[in-house]
Order: structure tokens, then C-alpha cells, then sequence
């Protein structure tokens, strides 16, 4: 049953600091913690930490989507929808879904994989290089010598790969939504 009437000023601020925390928290995490770990602490140690981020990462923005869809749908019946606010919560639908994906079963498959393949590494002397690795060879010489080390590593490069593509998907949907959002302050 839709909410009659325009949204109070908590509901409206809810919105808003919701939004604002998702889109903060995704441009946070895809644009700039990620390339500065890499560049600043090993493999090894990259892996762990996103490994421990990621999940929470997932959840949140989950939390975040969730509440944004569910009040963009009390206060906007379906039967009045415009065009925009149809493609609105056809987007925070969408970014929910996907995260869901990313936060159920890409993330722990992908750690998953990435431990495995960490455990291989080190039985070699890898994994504890910073940045791009100076040491190219040897992976590469590891990927051709141990076919299960090379099927871990495609298995994890597409995970993370199709990760990467959902979460640039709920990127772009709440950065969409933000800026709706930002053009009608008035209207939620």
C-alpha cells in the first residue's frame, strides 16, 4: 500500500543520507581504496584485506539499496509513476539484485578461490611483493608448470572479473539515482 502524501523532512533525510552513503562508500571502495592497497602492501596482504572488506562492503550497500528501494516505493505509487521514476526504482531494484549476487556468492567464491590459489604461491615464495609484481616471470612460469595453479587463477580472474563488472553496474545505477535524486530535492 503506497504512503499517501508528500515524505516528512526524516524520511526525506533518511533518503538522502542513505544515497549519499552508498554512492560515498562505492566510490570509496572501486575508485580509490583498492589502488592505493595495491600499490601499498603485498599480494598476499591485498588479498586479505579486500577478502575482509568486501563482504562488509556487499552487506552495506545491500542495507543501503534495500532502505532506498523501499522508501522510494512507499511515497511513489506504481499506478503514478513518470518515466524517470520508473527507471529510478527499476535501477535501485537492479543495484539490489546484483549486490545481493556480489554479497551471496561472488565474494566468498572468489575469496574462496583466492586463498586456494594464495596456499599455491606460497609454496613457491610468492605473494609477498608489492604493487606490480617484479617477480612476472615466475607467475607466469607457476601458471604453465602447475595446471591446477592455472585453473585456480582463471577461476578467480572470473569471478573477480564478473564481480567487478556487477558492482561497476550498481556503481552507475546509484550514481544515476543520486543525481535524480539531487535535480527533484524537492519531491524525493
Amino acid at each position: 500500500m503506497p504512503t499517501e502524501g508528500e515524505p516528512g523532512s526524516f524520511i526525506r533525510a533518511t533518503q538522502l543520507f542513505t544515497l549519499s552513503t552508498a554512492w560515498g562508500m562505492q566510490a570509496w571502495v572501486t575508485f580509490i581504496a583498492g589502488f592505493v592497497l595495491f600499490r601499498s602492501v603485498s599480494r598476499h596482504t591485498f588479498g586479505l584485506v579486500q577478502s575482509k572488506l568486501f563482504p562488509f562492503y556487499f552487506y552495506t550497500l545491500l542495507g543501503c539499496t534495500f532502505l532506498n528501494l523501499a522508501i522510494f516505493a512507499a511515497y511513489h505509487p506504481r499506478e503514478l509513476l513518470t518515466f524517470m521514476e520508473t527507471i529510478q526504482i527499476a535501477l535501485f531494484f537492479t543495484c539490489l539484485i546484483l549486490t545481493a549476487v556480489n554479497a551471496s556468492w561472488f565474494s566468498p567464491a572468489t575469496t574462496k578461490t583466492m586463498l586456494k590459489m594464495q596456499a599455491v604461491e606460497r609454496e613457491h615464495g610468492l605473494g609477498e611483493e608489492v604493487g606490480h609484481s617484479s617477480q612476472r616471470e615466475a607467475y607466469q612460469l607457476l601458471k604453465e608448470k602447475d595446471a591446477k595453479y592455472q585453473k585456480l587463477r582463471q577461476k578467480f580472474f572470473t569471478y573477480h572479473g564478473l564481480s567487478s563488472l556487477l558492482n561497476l553496474v550498481c556503481v552507475i545505477c546509484t550514481g544515476v539515482n543520486l543525481a535524480c535524486l539531487a535535480l527533484h530535492l524537492d519531491s524525493l
